[in-house]
């Protein structure tokens, strides 16, 4: 039997993935398709240019595929032209489209709101509430946690109407990078109504198929999955924690004192850029601040946004699914599938357009601009969005060179021999961070690692001789594994796009956030797994585990944290 298990065990990556280019590739360069990611991230660090890096990083994909069949001068100039395709490819993918349109609309709206002094009032309105650095954060933290449908919304809408109020309490660009980025995905990746919830859905569903059970119902999984969710709920409780103790280590306690003591918000490795609030975009003298400049926008953005994912999802429903939501249209089974299968780039662009008008009209019956004066700050907050165009393109084109060179294939098959069944949850966890951080890419690591780990619990789980409710309890662990370790790498990652966004957000120095936000992010990696699933996997309750890891976040920030005065 254990043999039979072990062949099963080996031949189940050849089994899912086939014959295909990334299998060829994988099995071809073999550790060297590693070299793409690693040169991307390890020049980023280096360098303190992602730009220039994730160039280089994608350069180096293209020319290893053409070096298989052609010489190594061809394979030069072979690699720069594949190199442009896939720049080509990535804009043109409908998906990456709507992203892109929905960053430089959501960049026009900012700017209109900045012209109308709709941000200062904001901003002064909070710095009335917020008293110092302490419910500063706070504030921008249930900022994030409000925004929890989207994480690219999410990153573009809290750090330009925050950044005010936390530089005039003194708390540096680099934390306020921090906040929104542990607020964006860890939020959205278990919200139960969000832009996530349809792909994650779809893979489970797609993975439990592998073995058979058709009739799953992925969404009561997804639900089973959120207390096994670690990282994702312990970095929200660590910002909180953070905050409310006033208690910093390693490069953001230099950060935060360096902003406490001096007022310099932003550190000496600011590369100066378009800003959002440069001259031209800030509010006219005599402009009447007024909160609701920018209150009737942003909630025009998140209304809409809401309202669209319901009908453009809705419009995508059919068969039975489609006469359920008909018969209960605002049951939790008609929002789950609708939100499920909207197109989020699509939404979000059109909610953005629809809060510009919203915008325009406003300024233009408060007599701030007149249309055309409008459409130009529209047009220049639009600008201040292209070098996060530019990353964002890179990235993408990084991650289809990976992907055609087998990089996270070649990692999989490494882990799919002898695993023991209290260590494979770990593993996982371990394993999706890796390839999340090397890709940038948390949907790309779910579709990779859910279908092998899905059949790979059940495997080890029934040779282990679980019965059945721990068989099924053991399956879920390791799903909420694959889905929350895809978001600690991708947390990580520096070629990741929403810690890209989250920097651009902020004002910070991308290399700064990525620096800054790693220790904090490897602490909550390893609590995930010291009280997490090392615990859940030997039989522990997840809720004691829970409890456990939050109150070691707070004995451990009160041990190895400084006090920021």
């Amino acid at each position: 039997m254990k043999k039979i298990a072990f062949l099963f065990l080996c031949l189940l990556p050849m089994l899912l993935f086939g014959n295909d280019l990334a299998t060829i590739n994988s099995e071809k360069f073999g550790i060297l398709t590693l070299i793409p990611p690693i040169v991307a991230i390890a020049l980023a660090f280096i360098t303190k240019d992602v730009i220039f890096s994730l160039f280089i990083g994608v350069f180096s994909g293209t020319f290893m595929i053409c070096i298989a069949n052609h010489s190594f001068f061809a394979s030069f100039l072979k690699g720069f032209v594949e190199l442009s395709n896939r720049i080509v490819k990535s804009m043109a993918d409908p998906w990456n489209a709507g992203i892109i349109l929905q960053v430089l609309a959501i960049g026009g709206v900012v700017a209109l709101v900045t012209r109308m002094g709709g941000t200062k009032a904001v901003a002064k309105w909070l710095s009335k509430k917020a008293k110092s650095h302490k419910s500063a954060q706070i504030s921008t933290w249930f900022m994030g946690l409000f925004v929890f449908f989207d994480d690219y919304a999410n990153a573009l809408i809290v750090g330009p109407v925050m950044r005010p109020v936390t530089d005039k309490f003194k708390v540096s660009r680099e934390k306020l990078a921090f906040i929104i980025d542990a607020t964006a995905a860890p939020i959205s990746g278990i919200a139960i109504i969000s832009t996530w919830i349809g792909y994650e859905l779809s893979v489970i569903k797609s993975s439990y198929e592998i073995i058979g059970m058709t009739d799953v119902n992925a969404f009561a999984i997804f639900l089973e999955t959120i207390p096994y969710r670690f990282y994702n709920i312990l970095m929200i409780i660590f910002v909180f924690a953070t905050a409310i103790m006033s208690r910093e280590f390693g490069p953001m306690y230099k950060a935060e004192i360096r902003a406490r003591t001096t007022g310099v918000t932003i550190s000496k490795n600011e590369i100066k850029m378009d800003d959002i609030e440069d001259k031209s975009l800030l509010p006219k003298e005599g402009v009447k601040l007024l909160v609701s400049n920018a209150l009737i926008p942003i909630l025009a953005l998140m209304i809409s946004s809401i309202m669209g994912f319901y009908i453009n999802g809705y419009n995508a429903l059919e068969g039975e699914i489609l006469e359920n939501v008909k018969n209960a249209p605002f049951s939790l089974l008609a929002l789950r599938e609708t939100f499920g299968n909207a197109d989020a780039s699509v939404v979000l662009f059109q909610a953005a357009l629809f809060a510009t008008i919203i915008a325009i009209f406003m300024g233009a019956y408060r007599k701030i601009f007149s249309i055309s004066e409008a459409i130009n700050v529209w047009l220049k907050g639009w600008k201040t969005m292209i070098i996060t165009i530019v990353i964002l393109l890179l990235a993408w084109s990084l991650s289809s060179v990976i992907k055609d060179l087998g990089t996270s294939k070649y990692l999989v098959k490494m882990l799919s021999n002898n695993i023991s069944y209290w260590v494979l949850p770990t593993v996982i966890f371990i394993f999706g961070s890796f390839i999340s951080f090397s890709t940038g890419t948390s949907y790309g690591t779910m579709g990779i690692l859910m279908p092998l780990t899905i059949p790979l619990a059940f495997a080890i789980g029934n040779n282990s001789g679980f019965d059945t409710q721990m068989l099924h309890s053991y399956v879920i662990m390791n799903i909420g594994a694959v889905l929350t370790g895809a978001i600690f790498g991708d947390h990580c990652s520096p070629i990741s796009d929403t810690t890209i966004l989250s920097s651009m957000g902020s004002g910070c120095n991308h290399m700064d956030h990525v620096s800054t936000q790693m220790p904090y992010a490897l602490l909550i990696g390893f609590i995930s797994v010291i009280f997490g699933y090392i615990p859940v996997a030997f039989g522990f309750n997840v809720w004691l585990s829970l409890t456990v890891a939050i109150v070691s976040i707070f004995v451990i920030l009160r041990v190895i944290g400084k006090k920021v005065e």
